[in-house]
C-alpha cells in the first residue's frame, strides 16, 4: 500500500468512507475498485473522469488476489498531474476498502485521444471543450483487446471542428495552444465564442 502524500490536496476530490470490511470474492473487489475510480476526476479536466479519459487501462488483482493493481497511462510523456491522479487513485481504493493496492503506470500503448469514452466526449461538449476527432478506426477505442494505433507520419486530413455552444462548424483556428498543450484555442464565427478544442493524437 502506497499514498503518494499525506497532506491531502485542496482540489482533490472527496471519497466515501472506507465500506465495512469482510471477505470479497476476486469478482466483487474488481467490480468495487472500477466503481470507486470511476469517480476519480481528472485534475486538469474534472468534468471527465480518467477512465473516460482513457487514462485508467485496466483493474487487476495480483497473483495471490490480496492486492488492486490500477494501470494507468498519461495522456502524454512527463504529463505533470500524473502524480495527482496516482494519488488520487490510491485514496479511492483506500475510501473503498480495497487496500492494499498499487498503482502501475505503463507506458507503451502510448495514449491516444481515441481512448476518450462517448461519455467522455459529451462531458467535455458539455463543458464547453470541443471533444477531439478520431485518429483511428471505431475500435481503437480504450478497452480490452483495443486495436494499437499505426503511426503515421503523413499530415492527417483536415477534420471539422464544431462550436461546443451551439453546434456550428463555422469555425477557425486562433491559436495551436490554449490552456494546456494538449488543447488549441478556436473560435466560432456564428456565434463568435472562443472555445478550446482537444487536439486529437
Amino acid at each position: 500500500m502506497r499514498i503518494a502524500s499525506t497532506i491531502p490536496s485542496p482540489f482533490a476530490p472527496a471519497f466515501p468512507a472506507a465500506a465495512p470490511a469482510g471477505p470479497r470474492s476476486a469478482d466483487d473487489r474488481l467490480a468495487a475498485a472500477w466503481a470507486a475510480l470511476e469517480a476519480v476526476p481528472d485534475p486538469e479536466i474534472p468534468v471527465v473522469s480518467i477512465r473516460d479519459l482513457g487514462i485508467l487501462r485496466d483493474i487487476r488483482l495480483s497473483d495471490d488476489g490480496a492486492t488492486v493493481e490500477a494501470i494507468i497511462t498519461p495522456t502524454y510523456s512527463g504529463c505533470p498531474a500524473m502524480s495527482q491522479i496516482e494519488e488520487d487513485v490510491g485514496r479511492a481504493l483506500e475510501a473503498a476498502g480495497l487496500a492494499p493496492w498499487r498503482v502501475r503506470t505503463v507506458l507503451a500503448p502510448a495514449w491516444t485521444t481515441d481512448w476518450i469514452t462517448e461519455a467522455g466526449r459529451a462531458s467535455l461538449r458539455a463543458y464547453g471543450i470541443a471533444p477531439p476527432g478520431r485518429c483511428g478506426s471505431q475500435d481503437s477505442e480504450m478497452g480490452a483487446g483495443a486495436a494499437v494505433r499505426p503511426l503515421r507520419f503523413v499530415p492527417r486530413a483536415t477534420q471539422v471542428i464544431a462550436c461546443p455552444h451551439c453546434g456550428s462548424t463555422h469555425t477557425e483556428e486562433l491559436s495551436r495552444f490554449a490552456s494546456t498543450a494538449c488543447k488549441a484555442l478556436h473560435r466560432c464565427l456564428d456565434c463568435r465564442e472562443p472555445f478550446d478544442y482537444f487536439k486529437p493524437y
